[in-house]
């Protein structure tokens, strides 16, 4: 997200004021992280110890949930204070993503409706980033791809907690439609990412030959490992390693994004 910014601001000059910019935005990003990262240990914090997950430092008693969710809440503050310094809305905007993803934790995540706040968060990103130091919105087709890549990623993430969802009862869409329908879901729509990300590659202006090879190559290499993963190439069974490949595909299209901007 801070690349993104960065990449906005050597976009209008490197301007003192978009170097600013970019740099609340990585600000705001972290704190909300923080805060959407900690209180989903929190929200879990029963849940992991029934899963016996002691990849979670509740779970495997390094800290109290006390301690994380003070935690939570200290980022959350922080988040908004730095958000505050956001201009042209941009800060309002980031807020609602960091909502969004708190809700999940706090819920959505059991319900069919699980994809729709990753779309939601995911999709603003760029708007944020756009707004902070443009002071404009992005292109459509690159609000879509990025909520795109926020649904893809959801699917592949809940692959490798199948067993762990099914012992404490989380029920998103991922898990009723089963580990090997979400990878399929997950291709397509990493691929449909690209698609949208390819079609403002093709139609952006003053962008040289050699870059805009680079940013097509490297949003084609991300949906070929997308679809790698959906054929299971790599494994559906504990599904880490499909999530890791979904990771380097998304970093793929990122990049190639990136390289257009």
């Amino acid at each position: 997200m801070f690349a993104t910014a960065y990449a906005l601001a050597v976009q209008d000059g490197l301007s003192a004021a978009g170097v600013r910019s970019a740099l609340l935005v990585g600000a705001a990003i972290l704190a909300g992280q923080l805060c959407v990262g900690w209180s989903n240990d929190g929200f879990d914090a029963e849940r992991d110890q029934a899963a016996q997950r002691h990849d979670k430092p509740i779970s495997a008693g390094l800290i109290s949930a006390a301690v994380v969710q003070a935690a939570a809440c200290l980022a959350a503050a922080a988040a908004v204070l730095v958000s505050a310094q956001l201009a042209h809305d941009a800060g309002l905007y980031h807020l609602i993503a960091v909502l969004s993803a708190v809700g999940y934790n706090a819920g959505l995540k059991s319900t069919p409706v699980s994809p729709l706040p990753y779309v939601l968060s995911f999709g603003l990103l760029p708007v944020i980033a756009s707004l902070a130091v443009l002071g404009q919105p992005p292109p459509t087709s690159t609000i879509v791809a990025a909520a795109l890549l926020g649904a893809g990623a959801h699917f592949a993430n809940t692959v490798g907690d199948t067993e762990a969802d099914a012992l404490t009862g989380v029920r998103g869409l991922p898990q009723r439609i089963g580990p090997a329908a979400s990878l399929t879901v997950m291709a397509v729509l990493i691929a449909a990412a690209a698609g949208c990300l390819l079609f403002g590659v093709l139609g952006a202006e003053g962008i040289g030959t050699v870059r805009r090879v680079a940013g097509i190559v490297l949003l084609l290499a991300g949906v070929v490992l997308a679809l790698a993963g959906a054929s299971r190439q790599v494994g559906v069974r504990g599904g880490y390693a499909a999530f890791r490949l979904t990771l380097v595909s998304v970093a793929l299209l990122v990049t190639g994004f990136l390289v257009t901007a």
